[in-house]
């Protein structure tokens, strides 16, 4: 744990709950049914000691991502917007094309970021998601 934390961020983290650590093997589910275990448990729903205000030391893994399966419609029809700042800054980028430049990881990360609220905890909770090949 970094000790240089600002005094805000020490309130964040329940540090008193016994850590847990979930596994979940993605080889041959559907993206968003792996996507939302993962949220749940980074949220910290599946442990008894939820709290919606802290973020739980809660260490999720989704094994075999390279596994995983996504259909073909969503392969054709999915796209990830954003924008740059500036005047006709805005980009697009199709699944296929961000599966070819920084792999499948970068997909269910993604899936799996967009299920988690937009507040000052979704960096921490992020922090605790690994995905293996």
């Amino acid at each position: 744990m970094n000790t240089r934390m600002h005094k805000d961020d020490r309130n964040r983290i329940a540090h008193d709950v016994k850590p847990l650590s979930y596994t979940i093997d993605a080889k041959g589910k559907q993206l968003g049914r792996v996507a939302s275990d993962a949220a749940q448990a980074l949220l910290g729903k599946k442990s008894p000691e939820y709290v919606q205000n802290k973020v739980l030391p809660v260490q999720v893994t989704i094994e075999n991502a390279s596994q995983i399966r996504i259909g073909e419609k969503k392969l054709g029809q999915k796209t990830y917007v954003h924008y740059t700042g500036y005047p006709g800054g805005l980009r697009e980028t199709s699944m296929p094309m961000l599966i070819e430049k920084k792999g499948i990881e970068e997909v269910i990360r993604k899936a799996v970021d967009g299920m988690i609220p937009r507040n000052k905890l979704r960096k921490e909770r992020m922090k605790r998601l690994t995905i293996t090949d």
